[in-house]
């Protein structure tokens, strides 16, 4: 089962380095997963496995899906000899780099909750690479003082930004690849320095248990109920308007608004949703309890933006002759049409200024360095320690 996952991560170009394949080959995952978990999810393409909760269900740490540990090994760079950090401890991960530095690399891999990292040493001990890894219990927020500057650094929890300790610990030619949350919406990014600031090479999309400690950032969680009292919630990362205005709106009568945008039964539009993230203001992510209307509609994807005393959210409808889905917005409030039209104009924008042309690229400006003036085609987003740029590439 192991080889034939292997096979095809090769097959999808998601390994495309020898060394990576070979660590994946050897390393035994389903060493390192709950006693008890299936194999088939074990060694499924792209499935995690929840390795510790919090008393509320809130997951806290996994062994990650295995599509995404091979893309971000490969888009480290990691080769034999580098020093490598871990930021996000689970013991499989820290095996496979482990196997990728060789006996002359190093590994080093941090993470701030003790079972977590205790874990880990068993799981390491047990299939020995105990020797090989060394796990650190810390907020690495703060950084892990008296280390060498490190080759490769690889975030394998959800973060908000990127702390100057991370940069301090990265070497001049050095990769950090880091999943990080930009309004909502992830992206797992490659980055390397570029004179004052880090530019993208490569992206992928990924989900991660967020990080926790003095890095966290918790979301800002708006809940709206219905008649029958069940709710709708709208999370912001960001920027959240004056929720108070929707009190009562899912008592309001429904508007729709379509786009004459269109797409494939099988067409991929995720960089629709960062289009959204960056542009649309009052954007947040949308769930629903079962038993609401909007549950029980299921035509809808979990992206939605406040208007005022509004909401809308992004929909779909059959096109015609069944060739896909025309996307737009179903909207609750007063000035609902309003709201569903605010996302419709970011719809078209998305359709007419990047869809099916190359995937955007980022930069990070940490504080104390300039973006310059950001074009129209340029997203800007705030951070705590700097300033991130989502950049799609203009029509010739």
């Amino acid at each position: 089962m192991r080889d034939a996952l292997v096979d095809r991560l090769v097959a999808d170009r998601m390994i495309t380095s020898s060394v990576v394949e070979a660590a994946f080959r050897t390393v035994p995952r389903h060493t390192f997963v709950p006693a008890g978990t299936p194999l088939d999810v074990v060694y499924d393409l792209d499935r995690s496995v929840i390795t510790k909760t919090d008393e509320h269900g809130v997951h806290l740490s996994s062994v990650s899906a295995a599509y995404i540990q091979a893309r971000m090994i490969e888009q480290a760079g990691v080769k034999p000899g580098m020093r490598v950090l871990e930021i996000g401890s689970g013991g499989y991960n820290a095996a496979l780099l482990a196997e990728v530095v060789g006996a002359d690399g190093q590994v080093v891999s941090v993470d701030i909750d003790a079972d977590i990292t205790n874990r880990a040493q068993a799981m390491l001990r047990e299939t020995g690479y105990e020797d090989r890894v060394r796990v650190v219990q810390a907020d690495a927020v703060h950084g892990l003082p008296g280390e060498a500057a490190f080759d490769g650094i690889l975030v394998t929890v959800g973060a908000w930004d990127i702390p100057p300790s991370w940069l301090d610990h990265l070497a001049p030619d050095g990769v950090i690849v880091v999943p990080l949350r930009m309004n909502g919406v992830t992206r797992t990014i490659a980055f390397r320095r570029d004179g004052d600031h880090l530019t993208s090479t490569s992206s992928e999309v990924a989900g991660f248990v967020p990080l926790q400690g003095e890095g966290a950032r918790p979301e800002r969680i708006f809940r709206m109920p219905d008649r029958q009292g069940r709710f709708v919630n709208l999370r912001f990362d960001v920027g959240a308007p004056d929720v108070r205005q929707l009190d009562g709106v899912l008592d309001t009568e429904r508007s729709e608004v379509w786009s004459g945008v269109t797409v494939g039964h099988s067409e991929s539009f995720a960089d629709l949703h960062l289009w959204l993230a960056g542009f649309l203001p009052g954007f947040c992510l949308l769930a629903a309890d079962d038993g609401t209307e909007l549950a029980a509609e299921r035509r809808w994807f979990p992206f939605g933006v406040v208007h005022g005393d509004s909401f809308a959210y992004l929909a779909w409808r059959p096109a015609e002759g069944d060739s896909g889905a025309e996307l737009g917005a179903r909207a609750f409030g007063a000035h609902g049409t309003d709201a569903s039209a605010a996302m419709t104009e970011q719809i078209r924008a998305w359709h007419q200024k990047a869809r099916r042309r190359p995937a955007p690229t980022f930069a990070y400006w940490p504080t104390g360095t300039s973006a310059g003036s950001v074009p129209a085609n340029v997203a800007a987003l705030t951070k705590t320690y700097g300033l991130v740029t989502i950049s799609w590439p203009v029509a010739s």
